[in-house]
Formats: structure tokens, C-alpha cells, sequence
């Protein structure tokens, strides 16, 4: 009897362990799986980037099967971000001098930064809007102006060109009054579609964007009226995807990125635009 009950307990202690063991092996399984699905590559790209990037993210995730998260914003605010700790694996500035200043705190590694554009701004207004744009920023003494839309030159770049090509023209004291700021050049280019500017100085890189390009006109500002728009990248130093991070920025200025870029208005010295 003592026999039996010992081999019915057996049994029962076979069973019960079977189904622990099945039921730690499904779990650990996923959570195993889970571990070797790579992270996405976190970028932090300046505003001008957004629709030039969110066309590379697509070519780039084709050819490599990785992951890519965006986020865009103003290149001061991402330094910041960047210097507070931001999990950040690339940085692309706008103003290649944020990413030198990183690099001297050891937060960039020296040997990955790179001049991967020089940017350009533009003039631009809605469709439907009455102002002649083609008359350039002489356009800005129009009385029927009521708010001219610029980055906040405090931390955009490309506000800060906007500034110097203003003083350059000596129209700066006369515009400034109008002023409504944008916290990048996303949102600036945002208050004049949505009116609540009449004309803004933003990126070409958005303007041409085909989502963009339909809904307003622009005029292209001399480069030499303000100081160039060198944007600089890096990899952040204390990315644990360094080796990935390290290919998007090759891959951004490669033979696939390039010609992209190119179509966004983007160059690089000694580099013919697209036509």
C-alpha cells in the first residue's frame, strides 16, 4: 500500500514538474527571443532633417533589417539633451560646432564626426498668400505683414542665419517687432502654414519636401548673406550601438543617402546641387 501511494505521488510530482519546466521554457524562450531583437538605433537629427531622414530611415532599415527611432528637434535643445544624459546612440546638429563642443566634454567620439551638409533658408509663404514672393526679403518692408516667422536663433541654427541675413540686409530693427519664434525650424515653418505668421525664413530642406513643396512658394536666400550653415554629426560615446551608429552616418553620405540628400537641398562643399 505504502508502495503505491509513493508511485501515485511520484507521478504526480512528474507531472507537476513537467508543466513547471514547459511553462519556464515558454517564458524564457520569449524574454530569449525578446534579448536578441536589437534595440532601435536611437538618432537625434535637427528639425531640417525631418523629411530627408524619414526617406533614409526606410532605405537604410531595407538594406541593414535594423531599426531606426527619430527624434527630431532644435540642435541646441538635443546638445542639451545629449549633455543630460539623453540615451542617444547619433547626433546630427545642424551646427557641426554643438557637436565639437560635445566632443571636447567626451560625449561624441572624436574619430566619428563628420560635416555631412551645409544648409540653405529660404523665404516661404502659403499658396494662397497675396505677397510677391519673388521680391526676396525686400518683401519684409510690406506693410500688410503682420508676423514673420524665424527659429529662436538662440539654439536653432537656422534662426540664427535668418538673423544674420536680416542684419546683413539691414532689415533686422525694422522686421524684428514681428518676430514669433519658432523652437525649431519645424515649427516655424508650421506657423505660416497654419497662418498664424505671413512668411517665414526656413529650411530649403523642407520647403522642397513634396508634402511641403504644394502648399506654399519660396525664394531661395543668398548664402552669402549669412554665415554657412555647417551641420556637423557624431556618434554619441555612450552608445552600446556604436558599430550601427557608425554605419548610418556612413550610410547617410554614402552612394544610397547622398543623391538623397542632394534632392532635399542638401550639399557638401565643392558639391554641385541637384538639378
Amino acid at each position: 500500500m505504502l508502495v503505491a501511494r509513493l508511485r501515485r505521488l511520484f507521478r504526480g510530482s512528474c507531472v507537476l514538474a513537467l508543466l513547471c519546466w514547459s511553462v519556464v521554457a515558454l517564458f524564457s524562450g520569449d524574454g530569449a527571443a525578446a534579448s536578441q531583437t536589437p534595440s532601435p538605433l536611437e538618432v537625434a537629427a535637427a528639425s531640417d532633417l525631418r523629411f530627408v531622414f524619414e526617406e533614409l530611415r526606410i532605405l537604410f532599415e531595407q538594406q541593414t533589417q535594423a531599426r531606426i527611432r527619430l527624434t527630431f528637434g532644435s540642435s541646441g535643445q538635443l546638445k542639451t539633451q545629449i549633455e543630460q544624459g539623453a540615451p542617444f546612440d547619433v547626433f546630427f546638429s545642424a551646427n557641426d560646432n554643438f557637436v565639437h563642443n560635445l566632443v571636447a566634454q567626451g560625449l561624441v567620439l572624436p574619430d566619428t564626426v563628420r560635416l555631412y551638409a551645409m544648409g540653405r533658408i529660404v523665404l516661404w509663404v502659403r499658396s494662397a498668400s497675396p505677397l510677391a514672393i519673388d521680391n526676396g526679403l525686400s518683401l519684409l518692408r510690406d506693410d500688410r505683414i503682420r508676423f514673420i516667422a524665424i527659429a529662436n536663433p538662440a539654439h536653432a541654427p537656422y534662426g540664427l542665419a535668418a538673423v544674420q541675413a536680416l542684419r546683413t540686409t539691414g532689415l533686422y530693427e525694422r522686421v524684428q517687432p514681428k518676430f514669433v519664434l519658432g523652437e525649431n525650424i519645424s515649427q516655424t515653418l508650421q506657423f505660416v502654414q497654419t497662418g498664424n505668421a505671413d512668411v517665414g525664413i526656413v529650411a530649403l530642406s523642407l520647403a522642397v519636401a513634396p508634402v511641403v513643396r504644394t502648399t506654399g512658394r519660396y525664394w531661395l536666400i543668398p548664402a552669402y548673406i549669412h554665415q554657412p550653415i555647417r551641420q556637423g554629426a557624431g556618434v554619441v560615446a555612450g552608445s552600446k550601438q556604436q558599430a550601427r551608429a557608425r554605419a548610418f552616418l556612413t550610410f547617410v553620405n554614402g552612394p544610397t543617402g547622398r543623391p538623397v540628400m542632394q534632392r532635399y537641398g542638401f550639399t557638401l562643399p565643392g558639391e554641385a546641387p541637384a538639378q
